[in-house]
């Protein structure tokens, strides 16, 4: 499994613009640099494969270079040891989805049913990192979930990035304390509202500092830079 950089596959400056509902409180999310991430090195043969991967753009991306696009939903995933937080995206609309209590190949099928039903086409994992910005014992354990999910994902041409989640727990309990939430609805919650904090960060970043996890099969890439099926909502000129 090969995880990329957005900035690294594009090569293109991202200007940032924060989405108009996003909580005041992210606003000072600071912007990312750019990495060279570990464990890409031996991935250059498989880089060469899709090195036009302007193919496959998140779609915070897409939006921001085309107000008029029309595509498919974002679903955020916070995982945790025993619990993991959904939230749903459609459109600039974030709102928290649920939480699973589920773990290995029983919440691979689950996420893809629920992608499945809600028209997602990518999943944004958060992935684990300390305040300095270094990944930590937690994130090898993402980034394997991560990887068998993708493969998952692209057998219907769906695709994985991971997203920085640092801090977002604790933006989350912030949140819904100003929401005026109780204790314990909190305590269920935030795992889902976490997902909804590391979406919020993806599109205000315009997708800047994302990675997308590549299967190594070449044929699942294909899948990838083809797409998901095109949904008649979206496309109804297409079905005409």
């Amino acid at each position: 499994m090969c995880s990329l950089s957005v900035n690294s596959l594009l090569d293109v400056a991202v200007h940032l613009s924060p989405i108009t509902d996003v909580h005041p409180k992210f606003h000072s999310i600071p912007t990312p640099r750019r990495l060279v991430l570990p464990g890409t090195r031996n991935c250059a043969l498989r880089i060469r494969a899709v090195s036009a991967t302007g193919e496959i753009l998140p779609n915070a991306v897409r939006r921001k270079r085309d107000p008029l696009w029309r595509g498919g939903f974002s679903l955020g995933v916070d995982l945790g040891l025993s619990r993991t937080g959904l939230a749903l995206s459609k459109g600039f609309s974030v709102r928290p989805l649920t939480v699973l209590k589920l773990r290995g190949q029983k919440l691979q099928l689950r996420l893809l049913e629920i992608a499945q039903k809600e028209e997602v086409d990518e999943f944004i994992v958060g992935l684990p990192k300390s305040f300095d910005g270094k990944e930590t014992p937690q994130s090898n354990k993402v980034r394997s979930v991560a990887g068998r999910l993708a493969v998952r994902a692209a057998e219907r041409g769906w695709r994985v990035y991971l997203q920085d989640e640092h801090g977002t727990s604790a933006d989350a309990t912030n949140l819904m304390i100003d929401m005026g939430l109780s204790k314990s609805a909190r305590q269920t919650r935030t795992d889902a509202y976490a997902a909804v904090i590391l979406l919020e960060r993806y599109f205000s970043m315009s997708g800047q500092g994302t990675e997308i996890v590549l299967p190594k099969n070449m044929d699942l890439q294909e899948k990838l830079r083809k797409g998901a099926l095109k949904d008649m909502d979206f496309f109804p000129e297409d079905f005409e």
